[in-house]
């Protein structure tokens, strides 16, 4: 396993090494199913707080909650009236480097799927295609209604909200709204669970960015990928539990990481 000599309590590095990332780009540069894992960290560089950072859930407290959601009209509408302030800020969010480089891989024939733990649909913003992400988080973007699961868009949402209703429900039912994204005492969908759990049985190559790797079970699918063979590479501001089985672990920033590892590979298959 490969380290960069940088101890957590020096600040992050821009880029991995020479040597580590020539290794990086030669397990990159011959696989055709490469899955990328990402968590909250390749947002950050977009201007998206961390989840278990200093502007986080886990650290505010304000943790959001299925029952809630459901059954306390009280706390849903201080749900909506924050939701009213903070989307127009998610929704100005752009894909940073990183999201943009897994989208060129795609391009390049080499991108199995995105695993993502995200919310924010960067991904898709930056041009890999919607049915290569695989989100087990849901997404920010898109709302159900409570009752029947009718769907309906964030956009939609956020008019009403702004033109004063301070409890949106469904156009078809009436039912109250909630997120589609998994809230706190809910499962990961199954069948996006299922799809990631295949994809990485068959991956050649699996890169973790900026995911702590501590939520389970979306934390064991890079072991699963390793046991079967597969090379795994750690990109991410912190240490983590998988470190130790890594092929590879960079404390880097993810864009720049990732836009130079891909730039290798690109160039590398032209000269091919």
């Amino acid at each position: 396993m490969a380290h960069l000599h940088n101890p957590d309590n020096d600040p992050i590095q821009h880029l991995p090494d020479e040597a580590t990332l020539a290794q990086m780009s030669d397990m990159a540069r011959d696989k055709e199913r490469i899955v990328f894992f990402t968590g909250a960290g390749i947002s950050t560089e977009s201007g998206l707080p961390d989840y278990r950072g200093p502007e986080g859930v886990w650290t505010t407290g304000d943790i959001p909650h299925i029952d809630k959601v459901k059954f306390d009209d009280e706390s849903r509408k201080r749900y909506w009236q924050q939701r009213r302030q903070s989307y127009p800020f998610m929704r100005s969010r752009q894909p940073n480097a990183g999201h943009r480089a897994i989208a060129r891989l795609e391009e390049e024939g080499k991108l199995l799927a995105v695993i993502t733990q995200n919310i924010d649909q960067l991904h898709q913003k930056a041009g890999t295609h919607p049915e290569r992400v695989i989100e087990l988080h849901g997404n920010t973007h898109t709302f159900r209604c409570v009752r029947n699961g009718h769907e309906i868009d964030g956009d939609r949402v956020q008019e009403m909200l702004e033109a004063g209703d301070p409890d949106p429900r469904c156009d078809i039912c009436g039912s109250p709204l909630r997120s589609a994204t998994i809230l706190f005492g809910e499962s990961l969908p199954k069948d996006a669970l299922e799809l990631a759990h295949k994809v990485s049985l068959v991956t050649d190559l699996m890169i973790v960015v900026g995911s702590s790797l501590v939520v389970n079970p979306a934390a064991r699918l890079p072991q699963i990928a390793k046991r079967r063979g597969a090379g795994l590479i750690i990109v991410n501001r912190t240490p983590t539990p998988l470190d130790t089985i890594a092929d590879v672990v960079v404390r880097t920033e993810s864009g720049p990481t990732l836009d130079a590892l891909v730039d290798r590979v690109v160039s590398a298959g032209s000269t091919e």
